[in-house]
């Protein structure tokens, strides 16, 4: 017979045994994984912002704002765009688009301030990606350098749109 202390040693060995084909087969299976691509936002949406009416815009940035709050709040992953076209510019510069369709009226110079410092603290804060249609930008010859900061220029405002709602998924939302 054996003593107490190997016949425990001994069952032991089957244990040991098992775990130890486990993390072999675990490092196996590791090794051969696919690397995982960077995951997918669990919300993607896109603003469309074509319009002059700062009450609207400032509409549109409450909206943002609430949305963007809700998720962080939820600890979601999103991917949240606003894409500019046409008088939608005017809410991406201090220049006031004299002589253009999209001139600023008083009620965009008393808001200007309010209205900037939102957008860049979605932009900045929040990661709201600002996107400007470039069709616009060049046609009424606005430099690039007037537009605030954090605006990536798209070569076609309606273009990007329907490439982020029909390729990428992108739920699409315009404030009325």
């Amino acid at each position: 017979m054996f003593p107490l202390s190997r016949a425990v040693r001994m069952a032991r060995l089957p244990g040991f045994a098992m775990a130890l084909m486990l993390t072999g087969l675990l490092l196996a299976a590791l090794a051969f994984t696919p690397r995982a691509e960077a995951m997918e936002p669990e919300a993607k949406v896109v603003y469309h912002a074509d319009f002059a009416d700062p009450r609207r815009f400032s509409a549109m940035l409450t909206s943002i704002n609430n949305m963007m709050t809700y998720y962080q709040d939820e600890f979601m992953d999103v991917d949240v765009r606003i894409v500019f076209v046409a008088h939608g510019i005017r809410f991406l510069t201090d220049d006031d688009l004299a002589d253009t369709p999209f001139e600023a009226d008083e009620e965009l110079k008393e808001e200007r301030d309010t209205l900037r410092g939102r957008l860049m603290s979605l932009a900045s804060t929040h990661g709201v990606k600002l996107e400007l249609c470039e069709i616009t930008r060049s046609q009424i010859g606005l430099d690039q350098d007037e537009v605030y900061d954090h605006v990536e220029f798209v070569p076609s405002g309606v273009v990007r749109i329907a490439e982020l709602q029909n390729e990428k998924g992108f739920a699409y939302i315009k404030i009325e």
